[in-house]
């Protein structure tokens, strides 16, 4: 007997609301979690756009979903046959809405609590890495990037990130002379733009790239771009590090005697 059948839809429901509110609208037995979302039928709306450019067949592979909030892309990689899917956040109320998501559907992932600066601790690569809607949120960006290639990524990276600025893209030269300056107020430069406050009311927003920046990041960390199928989306393969990337790790800290913390 599926868990669907198990819980009746009132009960769906009321454990729905027991959660709070839901970023990702999913379809839990009958029950919209999130049927007022401003983003309309989200996160399905968008993953229609892109949902071609995955492979549809994930028999026998492992995936890692960075940021799975309430659990939507883990649940659609075990819909396409993934062996094992891990998703990880560092917000206990979406993994417990991404575990109510996965005893309803009967669709079996695994959810930790764990920041994309700590992926090093899982000791493992996965086929496909997902990294979608957590870059914009980080304070280290390229430090995130620099990680998911040194520790977890073992071929396809799927990556959005929102995107604000200029949609141009340019090719920069190999290098520039020291007097060029103009080049940096070209539209297409890669940019990204700091958020000291907020942005749309959430704290949590500090790096936003133009278009230009999200290919330069991808492909600084030693990630080949394969696919562009949405204006956000970049299906990457790991690739060769090139010079100058590799994840950065602080000295340890010390205490106020003077002891490593």
């Amino acid at each position: 007997m599926s868990s669907t059948a198990m819980l009746s839809t009132e009960e769906i429901r009321a454990r729905v609301e027991a959660l709070g509110d839901w970023f990702h609208n999913l379809d839990l037995g009958g029950v919209r979690t999130a049927p007022n979302h401003f983003l309309y039928d989200y996160p399905a709306n968008k993953f229609r756009r892109f949902a071609h450019a995955i492979p549809a067949d994930l028999t026998g592979k492992s995936v890692l979903d960075i940021g799975c909030n309430a659990g939507f892309y883990s649940m659609e990689m075990k819909r396409r046959g993934a062996a094992r899917v891990l998703g990880i956040d560092s917000d206990d109320r979406y993994l417990a809405q991404a575990r109510l998501a996965a005893e309803v559907t009967g669709l079996e992932a695994e959810f930790r609590n764990l920041s994309v600066y700590d992926v090093g601790a899982l000791g493992e690569r996965f086929d496909l890495v997902i990294f979608m809607g957590v870059l914009y949120h980080l304070r280290h960006p390229l430090l995130a990037l620099d990680l998911i290639h040194e520790h977890v990524a073992d071929d396809l990276l799927l990556f959005q990130s929102m995107q604000r600025g200029a949609k141009t893209v340019m090719t920069p030269e190999a290098d520039y002379p020291f007097s060029e300056t103009a080049i940096f107020d070209e539209p297409g430069w890669p940019k990204l733009h700091f958020i000291e406050r907020n942005y749309s009311k959430d704290p949590s927003n500090w790096w936003v790239p133009n278009a230009a920046a999200s290919g330069a990041m991808l492909r600084s960390a030693g990630f080949a771009i394969l696919d562009h199928p949405e204006e956000e989306v970049y299906l990457c393969r790991r690739a060769e590090a090139p010079w100058g990337a590799g994840a950065v790790y602080p000295a340890p800290g010390r205490d106020e005697k003077g002891s490593r913390a």
